[in-house]
């Protein structure tokens, strides 16, 4: 029996290793596992891609239909786009926060934030994990001698892990073709305190040859990766068979309504009709059928009618809708065209429609905070080398809001009628336009100093004489 399913074996594994050393010392090695991600693990993610962008490989292959002269039309649905930004709406459309206890460490961690617009930079991790499985971070210190992070094509990149069992980063790789150089590779191998640049001077043979050395000071391999779940797949990895077959469904029924038009008309009886006149009644979209006498002189009957294929409208129709309802539903992702999910409801009554997601959501979010804290760890390492301070990473509280309609008015009412009371640093973090609470407050605080009335007192004491003598 053929084996049917898409993706190899070897499409997702982990690469590893014993030590970064030995890696070195056998180029070889290192020549394979870029080889082996070029040939098995580079195919999946160029697919995955593919049907983000909406070009679904399956319903675009040639030669679908056998005949030649009816229609083929290609219907695309981008299920996986819908998957993918609802899943990275719904984790990080209200941005993640980042607080540190002693204020000089938050708001230097907050700048570098800026610098790097950490909120943009989350969202497009969180939207890479959706569709691949996985995404990676390259942290680096810029010409300016600011930390900076940025995101790395995930076609391009791997992390090499170590043979034990707690699989500890050992190195990351990097690399791209220069078609403009001789389409030259270009392999960088990040290590715990150094970047190696390799070069390719033969494609046949993938020798790697060392172009350069340097080192870095993030103390740690400066590539970060963000796994989706414990098996690295993609959000729509799943469902890519009935986004075919979804594809497929549509297709053919676009086809038989264009092969409807192009049916064959049939002409039955004895018909006094030339091929000239026959062409003459179909531009006059008219059709007068003379018929001729018969054998014993009687006048015969004559019928025309189309020739076409049936087609089952509810049947057709019923398994497009079930299609649909099962890509959502292993998806994890709400039909917002479902009248049973639509409608005004309470935040309440969504959270419970999107359970499912919520699962989904918690393993997504503990990964992505495992791997947020290697970046922060790299962050400290790199500022301690510089002397620009230094943090417990431990300390720093991250927090995800899901991007969801709340019912704050009910959940307010309530606690009032309980007698609670809150803070005004609390009653400020409950606006999501408010990014930081304690800097409001001080800003509100500024304002008051400043809109504070003036009074001179020795102005008030010398009215008040004047107003008593007068009264003498």
């Amino acid at each position: 029996m053929s084996n049917k399913q898409r993706f190899s074996n070897e499409a997702n594994i982990h690469y590893r290793y014993s030590s970064a050393d030995d890696l070195i010392a056998n180029l070889e090695d290192l020549s394979d596992m870029v080889q082996h991600h070029m040939q098995y693990q580079r195919p999946r993610l160029q697919t995955l891609e593919n049907y983000y962008k909406g070009n679904n490989e399956t319903i675009l292959q040639a030669n679908r239909r056998k005949e030649e002269h009816l229609a083929d039309h290609r219907a695309t649905h981008n299920f996986a786009k819908y998957v993918s930004q609802f899943i990275q709406g719904y984790m990080v459309g209200v941005p993640l926060k980042t607080n540190y206890p002693d204020e000089r460490i938050n708001e230097q961690l907050r700048e570098i934030n800026r610098i790097n617009d950490a909120d943009e930079h989350n969202s497009d991790l969180v939207l890479n994990q959706s569709i691949y499985g996985r995404a990676y971070e390259l942290l680096y210190r810029s010409k300016n001698d600011e930390t900076r992070f940025t995101v790395l094509d995930v076609k391009e990149t791997f992390v090499i892990y170590d043979d034990t069992v707690e699989m500890n980063s050992i190195a990351g790789v990097r690399y791209f073709n220069n078609k403009f150089n001789d389409d030259m590779l270009n392999v960088y191998l990040y290590t715990e305190s150094k970047i190696y640049h390799y070069i390719t001077k033969d494609q046949h043979s993938y020798k790697l040859t060392l172009e350069k050395e340097e080192e870095h000071f993030f103390n740690g391999v400066p590539i970060i990766e963000y796994m989706n779940n414990k098996f690295r797949q993609g959000d729509f990895e799943d469902v890519l068979n009935l986004i075919d077959l979804y594809d497929a469904a549509q297709s053919d029924t676009a086809n038989y309504m264009t092969d409807l038009n192009d049916a064959y008309l049939v002409i039955q009886g004895n018909v006094d009709l030339d091929v000239e006149t026959a062409e003459k009644m179909k531009e006059a979209r008219l059709i007068l059928l003379q018929t001729e006498p018969g054998v014993e002189g009687k006048a015969s009957q004559a019928d025309a009618k189309y020739i076409y294929k049936q087609y089952d409208v509810s049947g057709t129709e019923a398994y497009k809708d079930r299609l649909a309802e099962d890509i959502h539903k292993f998806t994890n992702t709400p039909n917002m065209n479902d009248e049973h999910f639509s409608g005004t409801q309470s935040g309440e009554s969504m959270k419970y429609k999107l359970f499912g997601l919520e699962q989904v959501r918690s393993i997504k979010e503990r990964l992505f905070k495992k791997a947020l804290r290697d970046r922060y760890r790299l962050i400290n390492n790199v500022m301690t080398r510089a002397s620009e301070g230094g943090f417990d990473v431990n300390d720093i509280q991250i927090v995800f809001t899901p991007n969801l309609p709340k019912s704050l008015k009910e959940e307010i009412e309530m606690f009032i009628k309980l007698g609670g009371k809150l803070s005004e640093e609390t009653t400020l973090s409950v606006l999501s336009l408010v990014e930081n609470p304690k800097e409001e407050l001080e800003k509100i605080e500024a304002e008051n100093k400043l809109n504070q009335p003036t009074y001179d007192f020795e102005q008030f004491q010398n009215q008040d004489e004047e107003v008593t003598d007068d009264d003498e």
